[in-house]
Formats: C-alpha cells, sequence, structure tokens
C-alpha cells in the first residue's frame, strides 16, 4: 500500500512539472496569412492577421479555424509526448 502511495505521489509530481512545461511551450500555427500562437496548455499567447487576409471574411473565418485546429491537435500531441513517459513509469498492478 505505502509503495502505490508513493507511485502516486510521484506521478502527480511529474504531471505538476509537465503542466509547467506545457505553459511555456509556445507552438505556432500558420494558414494564409494566419498566425497563430498558443501554449502547451491550449491558451491562446497571439494572434496575428495579415492585412490581405482581411479581404475576404468568409476565407478568413475559415483560415482562423484551421489555424487554432492545427495549434490545438499539435498541443495535444505534445503533452501526449510528454505523459507518455511519465505514464510508462507508473506500475499500478491491478488497474
Amino acid at each position: 500500500m505505502l509503495d502505490k502511495a508513493k507511485e502516486m505521489y510521484k506521478l502527480r509530481k511529474e504531471a505538476s512539472s509537465i503542466k509547467k512545461k506545457l505553459k511555456n511551450t509556445h507552438i505556432e500555427s500558420e494558414h494564409d496569412g494566419v498566425k497563430i500562437i498558443i501554449n502547451g496548455e491550449q491558451e491562446v499567447i497571439k494572434v496575428e492577421i495579415s492585412e490581405e487576409a482581411t479581404q475576404d471574411l468568409k476565407k478568413l473565418n475559415t483560415n482562423l479555424e484551421k489555424c487554432f485546429n492545427k495549434g490545438i491537435k499539435k498541443s495535444q500531441q505534445i503533452g501526449a509526448e510528454m505523459m507518455k513517459g511519465v505514464m510508462g513509469d507508473m506500475n499500478f498492478p491491478g488497474m
């Protein structure tokens, strides 16, 4: 029982460390004059839109959607990779 408690403490500590790393990881995504930067926690840091991209509002909306989806997907991949290392080290028999 004590071993499980130690492993849970270790997991919580490593997850907290990963959370800090994700907060400081910036992911950039660009598409047709739209550029976004989000962090690994999927918080928007910056949005830049070129003047040319503002000429067609419908296209701008599509480009924003594509840019955000691409950035979010990348942040999820980065988070999963970081967590894979932690979860691979954990051993919880019977769970």
